[in-house]
């Protein structure tokens, strides 16, 4: 579109249908459409523990030992990758959850401004595979292990006993999973930190590391692949609060509560590195790290550890549903994003089966790849919102023929030249790790830097920048959301 086709359109919105409100035992209804004025509810400091429940599980302690176990660094230097890492992670989730009161929206159809129906298939399908499925199998798998620890089952049947708590909790959908959260919070909380405590009083700080850049840059990777992993569903969690809900409290919390709680648990991760053997643990790495602990805590946190893993996956399957659901795919069933959740929870058991071995390796993969596309989908979200800063752009969530093609062009461009040229990890090894090992793996990071620029090109060149659509609420006064 050029700058001489400039268009203000005002478009209907697609209204989720029912009433939900505030109940709690009950489905929520609908999918991925705008959340009705009347059902509005909620304050921002409830998503503290939104954030940290799903953190306080074994997954984000392994992002602490992978540093120590698999690279060679020091205490101090994981510390700080960690730190790093998290922060990125953390500060980019809440600029993206303070845009939910305003719009109403799951994240995946807030990706549809930048990047067209048609062309957020690609973050959108991407999350909707990685969430629903990927993390999905991630966490049902370290729940597994601490049952497994635990009571003595067979894993296979420990999983099971995991994969159904979770789909349960996601099935009932927005409500149940944030009552749910709150619940476990003040009890993984109190757990967690005795247990970090004890560990930490052991662990030796001062052990002798190969620090390496390499090894650094591959676990501040890490550290922010798993933070930013929860970037794609910030919105989910914050579009039932109230319109005139404020913005900073919204994006404060949801920050800070993945913050504190991935750096507690990966710092103390890092810690249990210094004095567990990796060979021994290999197979179990949760039972090494509560090896450390006396046989009554031990068990209390390997519960904890398996409720994390519930805490955690009731959101990667809720979100996983909406993502499948932003694509636009039209379902008439009412209980349509129950039903997707069900599936996508039933198919990432599956994969979670395939992955009761050799966890640690597919793990440090898994939180790489997850980097490597959210890195670039960022660079264009943001570059996206700076670019439209004081327009109108409510009515492009809903629009379907709003389909420009430079968000997936950008993305696409960047996600490969990262990989290609920077990735480094037991399944691929980009070129310019190849020939200078110290590099480490900066994907993530120039897929974000090649995206942003291009896509401000791309941009420019295709005439986005005169566009502007306002969204209609059926029953309700024009609204003119501004970026």
């Amino acid at each position: 579109m050029t700058e001489s086709s400039h268009r203000t359109t005002v478009i209907e919105a697609e209204v989720r249908e029912g009433t939900y409100g505030a109940k709690v035992a009950a489905v929520e209804p609908g999918g991925a459409e705008f959340i009705p004025l009347g059902d509005r509810h909620g304050k921002p400091y409830q998503q503290f523990w939104t954030w940290v429940s799903p953190n306080m599980e074994f997954a984000t302690i392994f992002v602490g030992i992978i540093g120590v176990w698999f690279f060679g660094l020091s205490f101090w230097m994981a510390t700080l990758a960690i730190v790093l890492g998290t922060g990125l992670g953390s500060v980019s989730m809440g600029a993206l959850a303070a845009r939910g009161p305003k719009y109403g929206v799951p994240q995946m159809v807030l990706s549809r401004i930048g990047f067209g129906f048609i062309g957020n298939v690609l973050p959108a399908g991407l999350n909707a595979i990685v969430a629903g499925i990927g993390w999905f199998a991630v966490n049902s798998v370290s729940g597994a292990f601490a049952l497994n620890a635990l009571l003595g089952w067979s894993k296979p049947l420990c999983l099971v006993i995991i994969v159904v708590a979770q789909i349960a909790v996601a099935f009932f959908g927005h409500n149940f999973v944030h009552i749910f959260e709150r619940w476990s919070f003040p009890f993984l909380v109190v757990v967690f930190v005795i247990a970090s405590v004890v560990i930490m009083s052991k662990a030796d700080v001062s052990a002798p590391a190969h620090n390496s850049l390499g090894g650094f840059l591959i676990t501040f990777g890490a550290a922010f692949g798993y933070a930013a992993g929860w970037n794609p569903y910030a919105s989910d969690y914050t579009r039932y609060l109230p319109p005139d809900t404020d913005r900073t409290a919204t994006g404060l919390w949801s920050g800070l509560g993945v913050f504190v709680s991935c750096v507690l648990l990966e710092v103390v991760g890092a810690g249990a590195a210094t004095v567990t053997s990796i060979g021994k643990y290999a197979n179990n790495p949760t039972a090494g790290f509560t090896s450390h602990l006396a046989t009554p805590l031990a068990d209390v946190t390997l519960l904890a550890i398996a409720l994390g893993a519930i805490c955690a996956n009731a959101l990667n399957v809720y979100s996983g549903a909406m993502s499948f659901l932003a694509l636009g795919v039209r379902l008439p069933l009412a209980l349509r994003r129950a039903i997707v959740a069900l599936v996508f929870g039933l198919a990432g058991f599956f994969l979670a089966l395939s992955g009761l071995h050799d966890a640690g390796t597919k793990y440090t993969n898994f939180l790489l790849v997850i980097a490597y596309w959210i890195g670039p989908w960022l660079g264009v979200f943001f570059a996206d919102q700076l670019l439209r800063r004081g327009k109108q752009v409510a009515g492009l969530l809903f629009d379907r023929r709003h389909n420009p093609w430079a968000g997936f062009a950008a993305m696409a461009i960047g996600t490969f030249v990262g990989i290609f040229f920077f990735a480094n990890q037991t399944e691929y090894v980009g070129i310019v790790p190849k020939h200078y090992p110290n590099f480490g793996d900066l994907a993530f990071e120039v897929g974000f830097v090649v995206s942003a620029l291009l896509y401000a090109l791309l941009f420019r060149l295709q005439g986005e920048a005169s566009v502007e659509e306002t969204l209609r609420i059926p029953g309700e006064e024009v609204t003119a959301a501004e970026t």
